[in-house]
């Protein structure tokens, strides 16, 4: 055990505290150049990364920054700024804290600049400016430490891939920089300790006792789960009883829409007038730290929320988490349920409402995940080129560059360890001129290279606007939605739905039943309205698909068919589904086909998340129609493809053939929406279009217009382009996901169970009561069309 200089021995005598296991751990190592600290949610993770910091600073010696702290959510590092302050006010530290995100006045944001404080609290798009400006080594000189927290989410996604190349830049500027990375959830320790580090070996990985297992189990509710859908809706009795037994209740949905849905029935059935209230990034900030305030204050018996308080925050005494919809992945549902009883060592509370029968299935396979303690997850790849092509922008705002050592310092980060010297240049060559297609057009000639060898801006005036555009958040076209007459601000809708509107309509934010009014420079105005059903704002936000290991899981269950642990509802589905037809299992693709209200029906139980089932449904349907089969339409969700058609599908083995749906995708994916889609959101990234302009955003219809345009004339011109490589890299691990149609056809090894069947099954009756069926062009279309019209002629005695 380490121990304590006075003051702090005596502040932890005061509380009547001691140290954890794992905070003696980082502070006895506290001199290694990198640490992962893997503890459980309540552990004391911040205190452990913070306390050689406040140690190293207590005598007041240290002048400038010294420690970095970087969070994924501006709140988060708002949180720790206020939960550090009281300690080091208490024991009389030498210590300036401040916290530097995008709600940091500009005032404040100069004199930071400045005059840095001892501890900075950022997120990882602040940091990047902050890098990006010539006074960067002044600022960073005399950096110590910097403390990553819940890396596990900063390392799924760009922002991840962005702040380690801001670090690469900061162990440049502080070679002695020692880095620390906490989480409470995460399933590879040694790729984490990689993404971190800057040499593999160079991360301990420390991991505390992860404590009691969670109380986790599904809700009981008097109303079996609906067929299809995801609002939940029947469960409302059951949610609101648990409410009235708990003293803080998190209830958490998966998107912004489905949280709206919930609260305003939740609402309506509260005829105890429980103070209720509702949590998500559409919202205004206002509104949300409303709400923040009032759960720190004990105020709200529950909170209908999404993964906007998914992470690190402690607010109030929550002692229930209730995840409504399936979780689609085992890491998400613990960082939730570790919301709960957020204390070491006391086992959390959690409740999973299954918003529909097959959602039943698939929280058990969760449950036995987390009571397994088997976290998913993906490996990520080498990092992003679009973010490589950005952070040579910001290292160019900082002044000239070497590139040599520029190529040095992207390798020095986890990410691009396996950067080659012909990626680096490739992405070197379109930041400097645009790229083959764009050389001659001037305002893509961003870089010039001096007599040196040195690389710098074309114009310095231009750094201005790099910096404005600084970021791999891509805001979904959103607008403001206010009260008419200047009224107060309610959040934000997409822009897509709000082009759907017509006066008069209604719909639902924050809670509220607003009639729209009209659109006043690019801001929604509404008026209150209680009389109507509501539409349903389309809220930004990822719809998450089932993760594989979870889809692995449900297969197995399948395979096994011990299904003692499900409620009698969803057992007799699933007996009766083995009784008429089969279970799918882990290896083999099984495929239905049967005859339904005078259509001919094909359904495929890929379990390989909805994105790859939506893509699966769209080459099928192309497949179908090369081979005359006259395919209508199709409805993916997680575990399944539908496919309706005029004629039956005898021998389903040739639409499967991987060469052919390889080859349907490439002619597919030329000039589709989804790569133009895609190809913005990199071109934005990378640099090449701007959503920023002296202040001023351009609405999502000017941005789609000319990055439309520059997509075409490079497929056109320039079809090796950089960003239409990188375009396609992304879509097919995202909105695409083809490789998890390749790990099904993997997985099956070409066994297809082919049932043919006199009617629809138990398992594909709810994929017909799914809505945003795809209709499909093409030759069925036209036979129907012939047949109606023999139809009329014969009514009409002309045949």
């Amino acid at each position: 055990m380490t121990p304590l200089p006075a003051p702090f021995s005596d502040w932890f005598a005061a509380k009547g505290w001691s140290l954890h296991p794992h905070q003696s751990q980082m502070l006895a190592r506290r001199a290694d150049p990198a640490l992962l600290l893997i503890a459980p949610t309540g552990g004391g993770k911040t205190l452990a990364g913070f306390l050689p910091t406040l140690l190293e600073l207590a005598d007041g010696t240290h002048q400038g920054m010294h420690t970095l702290y970087v969070s994924p959510l501006k709140a988060l590092a708002a949180d720790i700024r206020r939960n550090l302050t009281g300690p080091v006010e208490q024991m009389a530290l030498p210590i300036r804290i401040e916290d530097r995100t995008g709600d940091t006045t500009y005032t404040q944001k100069r004199r930071q600049r400045a005059d840095p404080p001892h501890i900075l609290l950022t997120t990882p798009e602040s940091l990047a400016l902050l890098v990006s400006y010539p006074d960067a080594p002044r600022i960073f000189a005399g950096l110590q430490r910097v403390v990553v927290d819940e890396i596990h989410a900063l390392s799924e996604s760009k922002r991840g891939d962005q702040l380690m190349l801001a670090l690469a830049r900061l162990q440049t500027l502080a070679p002695g920089l020692r880095r620390v990375g906490l989480s409470a959830t995460v399933d590879d320790p040694a790729a984490i300790a990689r993404f971190l580090a800057r040499h593999p070996d160079d991360c301990a990985i420390l991991q505390a006792d992860p404590g009691p297992d969670p109380d986790i189990r599904m809700l009981v509710t008097d109303q079996p789960p609906p067929w299809s859908g995801g609002g939940a809706a029947y469960a409302i009795p059951a949610v609101l009883d648990q409410v009235r037994q708990h003293r803080t209740t998190l209830i958490f949905h998966n998107t912004r829409a489905q949280a709206e849905i919930f609260f305003h029935n939740l609402w309506l059935a509260n005829d105890d007038a429980l103070p209720i209230g509702i949590h998500h990034g559409s919202l205004d900030r206002a509104q949300r730290e409303r709400v923040e305030a009032a759960m720190v204050a004990g105020q709200l018996r529950a909170i209908v929320c999404t993964g906007s308080l998914d992470l690190g925050l402690d607010w109030g005494d929550v002692d229930l988490v209730i995840q409504v919809g399936a979780p689609k992945n085992v890491k998400r549902l613990v960082q939730r349920i570790g919301r709960a009883n957020h204390r070491y060592n006391a086992p959390s509370k959690a409740l999973l409402v299954p918003a529909n029968r097959f959602e039943v299935v698939e929280c058990l396979a969760a449950l036995e995940a987390v009571k397994a303690h088997d976290l998913d997850g993906d490996p990520r790849g080498p990092g992003p080129l679009d973010v490589l092509c950005q952070h040579i922008l910001i290292a160019a705002c900082a002044g000239p560059f070497d590139a040599n050592a520029l190529l040095a310092e992207f390798r020095s980060a986890g990410p691009y360890a396996t950067l080659t010297r012909a990626q680096f240049d490739d992405c070197l060559d379109f930041v400097a001129t645009g790229g083959y297609a764009l050389r001659a057009y001037d305002r893509w000639q961003r870089l010039q290279q001096r007599p040196d060898g040195l690389w710098q801006l074309r114009d310095p005036r231009s750094a201005v606007l790099i910096r404005q555009n600084i970021g791999t958040i891509q805001d979904s076209d959103l607008l403001k939605v206010r009260m008419r007459g200047r009224g107060p601000a309610l959040g934000e809708v997409e822009e897509s739905f709000a082009a759907s509107l017509t006066p008069g309509d209604t719909f639902l934010i924050g809670g509220q039943i607003v009639r729209y009014e009209g659109l006043r420079e690019m801001t929604v105005e509404v008026s209150r309205d209680k009389g109507r059903k509501p539409k349903v704002a389309t809220f930004s936000g990822t719809k998450f698909s089932t993760s594989t290991q979870l889809s692995h899981r449900i297969l197995r269950l399948f395979q096994d068919g011990d299904f003692s642990a499900l409620p009698d509802h969803t057992t007799d589905w699933l007996r009766l589904q083995a009784d008429v037809s089969s279970l799918p299992e882990p290896g083999a693709l099984l495929v239905e086909t049967f005859p339904h209200d005078g259509r001919q029906h094909l359904c495929a139980y890929g379990f390989a998340g909805r994105n790859a089932q939506q893509t699966l449904g769209l080459l099928l349907t192309k497949r179908m129609e090369a081979l005359n089969l006259a395919p209508l339409g199709f409805v993916a969700t997680d575990y399944a493809t539908l496919v309706w058609g005029l004629d039956p599908v005898t021998d389903p083995a040739p639409l499967f053939d991987p060469q052919a749906l390889a080859d349907g995708l490439e002619g597919w994916l030329r000039g589709n929406a989804v790569m133009k889609r895609t190809f913005r959101a990199s071109a934005t990234i990378a640099g090449l279009i701007q959503r920023s302009h002296q202040g001023q955003r351009k609405s999502g219809r000017q941005a789609t217009f000319s990055s439309d345009i520059l997509y075409d004339t490079l497929a056109k011109y320039d079809p090796d382009h950089l960003l239409l490589r990188i375009t396609r890299d992304e879509a097919m691990r995202g909105l695409v996901d083809f490789g998890r149609i390749e790990e099904m056809l993997t997985r099956i090894q070409g066994r297809i169970t082919h049932n043919i069947l006199p009617r629809v099954t138990p398992l594909a009756a709810p994929l017909l009561l799914e809505v945003g069926k795809v209709p499909i062009q093409g030759t069925a279309q036209d036979r129907l069309l012939a047949d109606e019209a023999d139809r009329l002629m014969q009514a009409a005695g002309l045949a």
